[in-house]
């Protein structure tokens, strides 16, 4: 079982590094810059990325971290690294309630509702609908960037109290 241990660390690792990623771009760039042009256009831009976000790409970090974390602890613990088993299976419940969960209850419900708005509006009501949605998403995003980013801590913290490999004869 230890021949596993090193692996699957990392696949953790890449994993949670990947979903974090993702929702610290939205936090740092992408948001930002539909809040600037046209709200017409910034809630088209926004359906369509809600769309194409379901895909075999994005599918292994969203769904996959938190099965890849606690497989990671699972081994961790059978492999009598208890420290580490902690950590990763810390990472994985911080992940599922503030990544998984948060997204699923909170930005795509608004996501869906967004997506059934159909653009071109009148430019007041366009930007009033953007200005809600907006504000209110990102919101939920920083927090779900942040729960992402101590999970992925903790897969650090994780990986540091490896048992070190045995060298030599």
């Amino acid at each position: 079982m230890r021949f596993l241990l090193y692996p699957m660390s990392v696949v953790s690792l890449l994993l949670s590094g990947a979903i974090f990623g993702f929702f610290y771009a939205w936090v740092c760039s992408t948001m930002w810059g539909l809040d600037q042009i046209d709200p017409n256009v910034a809630i088209d831009a926004m359906q369509a990325m809600n769309a194409s976000v379901r895909n075999a790409v994005f599918a292994p970090a969203f769904f996959g971290t938190p099965i890849a974390l606690l497989l990671t602890a699972g081994i961790a613990w059978r492999c009598d690294a208890v420290r580490s088993c902690t950590w990763f299976a810390l990472a994985a419940v911080i992940y599922v309630a503030g990544g998984l969960l948060l997204t699923m209850q909170v930005n795509v419900p608004m996501n869906e509702a967004l997506g059934a708005v159909a653009t071109p509006l009148d430019p007041q009501k366009a930007s009033r609908i953007w200005s809600d949605y907006s504000q209110v998403w990102q919101l939920w995003n920083q927090l779900r960037t942040g729960a992402s980013a101590v999970a992925l801590a903790c897969v650090g913290f994780g990986l540091v109290a490896l048992p070190r490999p045995a060298v030599g004869p």
